[in-house]
């Protein structure tokens, strides 16, 4: 093999690649990004850590021998990013070996034969498989949906289902769900074209990996999910796609999520986004581990809110808030401000609606139609 590659674009790519490769697996090969330049003058890299894959296609490639290598991924990218004032880089393979050329360099890394890679399954093959589903959406939507909720799901929890996040296709509908057990975020989007119903749980590790992917809201990713995987194509025909990942699906069954959602919420709190994410940081700067709380309290007669915190070795803080809209009784109530910053963050609508119940009774974030939130309260002295 010997390509001509862009160094900017492969450096692009390869950082990519390299974001799913495991570089402690026993398994050494594992640790590296398979090149496969094909006589066409197509450059294609692949990554795994043998739960998921993902191929991207390079464009800027003079194909000058078709072939393919094995390259160990950790020096691949570093010796890359290093050229950096290369416009172009040269890679061979001679057997296990690789060179990394440039104006004034020349890079030899032993690698492993390429037929020792694992195969991995095509969107054809897992599309042609009877998948339980297949539908088309776009970057854009699928993005918003992930930004929406992978914040929420559990990390490193001892219930492995809730190490992800839940994916709903109805009809027309797409849904993703994400709780850690003290937290649960909900949002949904509509495609263009009904499919087959289909339950799943993704990986966090992969949903981050399709952030990166989807760099162009317009741009169509092709879905298939069967009993055991999901793959993702980015373009406009599947089985040619500018990037293609591929999971293993998250085994276990997800909590009952409507069973969380509250239905009966007495107060109603209109509220300016912006507004409420500055109150909520500053009353957070005098909270600690043992005080980890904001205390929110509601005035319905003058529409105000007052946050407050305290930490005995600090000090405390208050923070005044005028509301848009208020519809209920006063109540106080106590939330981890981390929570609800998290939920802040990733919201666009310029107005949110907090509904709540009682001081112990989880609140209820709602924006738009499209997302809400729940966060279980914390116990404040």
């Amino acid at each position: 093999m010997k390509v001509i590659c862009e160094r900017a674009a492969l450096l692009d790519a390869v950082n990519l690649v390299s974001g799913v490769v495991n570089n402690r697996s026993p398994r050494p090969q594992l640790a590296c990004v398979k090149f496969d330049a094909s006589a066409d003058g197509e450059l294609t890299l692949t990554g795994t850590d043998a739960e998921i894959t993902l191929r991207l296609s390079l464009a800027r490639v003079d194909v000058a021998e078709p072939g393919q290598a094995l390259i160990p991924a950790d020096k691949l990218r570093q010796i890359v990013s290093a050229e950096d004032n290369e416009p172009t880089l040269t890679i061979e393979s001679d057997g296990d070996t690789a060179h990394i050329k440039g104006e004034d360099a020349h890079f030899q890394l032993h690698g492993f034969p390429a037929d020792e890679f694992p195969a991995i399954p095509s969107f054809k093959s897992i599309a042609d498989a009877d998948p339980k589903t297949i539908f088309t959406t776009s970057a854009g939507t699928l993005s918003g949906l992930i930004t929406r909720t992978l914040f929420a799901a559990a990390r490193e929890n001892s219930r492995y289902a809730i190490n992800g996040v839940l994916l709903v296709r109805d009809g027309k509908k797409l849904e993703m769900v994400a709780t850690d057990g003290r937290r649960l975020a909900k949002c949904s989007a509509t495609t263009d074209a009904k499919s087959d119903p289909a339950r799943c749980i993704i990986p966090s590790k992969a949903l981050s990996m399709l952030l990166k992917l989807a760099d162009e809201p317009e741009e169509p990713v092709h879905v298939a999910i069967t009993d055991t995987r999901a793959v993702f194509a980015f373009g406009d025909d599947a089985t040619d796609a500018r990037a293609t990942l591929s999971t293993s699906l998250v085994e276990g069954t997800f909590p009952p999520y409507e069973d969380v959602i509250p239905k009966d919420q007495d107060i109603k709190v209109t509220f300016d986004r912006d507004v409420l994410a500055s109150a909520v940081r500053r009353a957070a700067l005098l909270t600690n581990e043992e005080s980890r709380g904001v205390r929110l309290a509601f005035k319905g007669e003058t529409k105000a809110l007052e946050l407050s915190s305290r930490a005995p070795e600090m000090g405390e803080a208050r923070i005044a808030v005028d509301l848009a809209g208020y519809d209920g009784d006063d109540i106080e109530i106590g939330f981890n401000p981390t929570f609800l910053t998290d939920a802040l963050k990733v919201i666009t609508d310029p107005e949110v609606v907090i509904e709540l119940k009682a001081p112990n009774k989880p609140g209820l974030v709602k924006s738009g139609g499209d997302f809400l939130y729940v966060v279980m309260p914390v116990n404040l002295p």
